[in-house]
């Protein structure tokens, strides 16, 4: 465990008798990037909303930074933050203005101070003073992760982060959660577009009718993709069609 941001056995949820997680297995190594995939409806908010103790799991068990979810739930909830699907900024106030807020209510000694650190690191400084409705749609999303780090928690989780921004801000977003990585932060990532987890991940788990079907690298997700050759040059399967193949192959059984 000393080396696992977050461990999850057997992890069930049902609602209104239709099971949606029905016994989840996985890991994540601190200071990497774990990306979550699923279609929509497959659980991955479920499984965030369980981690982050805003849901009670039917059974199994989840350590989230060594804590046990359900008993320890106030250190789990101290050790880590979320970014949902929609960026959680207030529009009325100045980018400056919301990490100053956020600081605040953490409670840091020198709120104004852990404000320009942040916007300097997110290349926000610029914008400080701006308020936040004249953001471009990244603008808002790496001010929202960058509240998110009010406080430095240990891990993070991203729920669908790029939802809605042009490819200029999923670029932008991109580059953010590597820099979280690279400065040892965890990011648990949930994604709809695989391209994003092809170009974030350290692991990649499927969530496929409750259950993590594959968990691994992208290099051995590849070996679960039969090599197609054209001529004398193989291809390399995108994680899209290794996912639809995997996904395929379950729905066939």
């Amino acid at each position: 465990m000393l080396n696992q941001s977050i461990q999850v056995k057997g992890l069930q949820k049902s609602y209104q008798k239709v099971q949606v997680l029905s016994g989840v297995d996985f890991e994540v190594t601190k200071g990497s990037i774990f990306a979550l995939l699923g279609s929509n409806g497959a659980g991955k908010t479920t499984i965030v909303k369980i981690l982050t103790t805003l849901l009670k799991a039917d059974g199994g068990s989840a350590y989230v930074n060594g804590f046990e979810v359900g008993s320890k739930d106030e250190a789990v909830r101290q050790s880590i933050s979320l970014t949902g699907q929609f960026a959680a900024v207030d529009e009325i106030l100045t980018g400056r203005e919301n990490l100053i807020m956020i600081a605040q209510l953490r409670h840091l000694k020198q709120p104004r101070q852990a404000a320009d650190e942040l916007l300097k690191r997110f290349g926000l400084t610029d914008a400080a003073d701006r308020r936040v409705a004249t953001y471009s749609g990244g603008m808002r999303r790496r001010l929202d992760i960058a509240m998110s780090l009010v406080g430095k928690p240990q891990l993070i989780f991203l729920d669908e982060p790029t939802t809605g921004l042009d490819p200029e801000g999923r670029l932008e977003v991109w580059k953010t959660v590597k820099e979280l990585a690279n400065g040892g932060t965890t990011v648990f990532l949930t994604t709809q577009y695989l391209d994003e987890a092809e170009q974030l991940a350290d692991r990649i788990a499927i969530l496929h009718e409750g259950k993590i079907i594959a968990n691994g690298t992208l290099a051995e997700l590849k070996k679960l993709f039969p090599p197609a050759k054209v001529e004398y040059v193989e291809k390399q399967p995108s994680l899209e069609e290794i996912f639809l193949a995997i996904i395929g192959k379950k729905e066939a059984k």
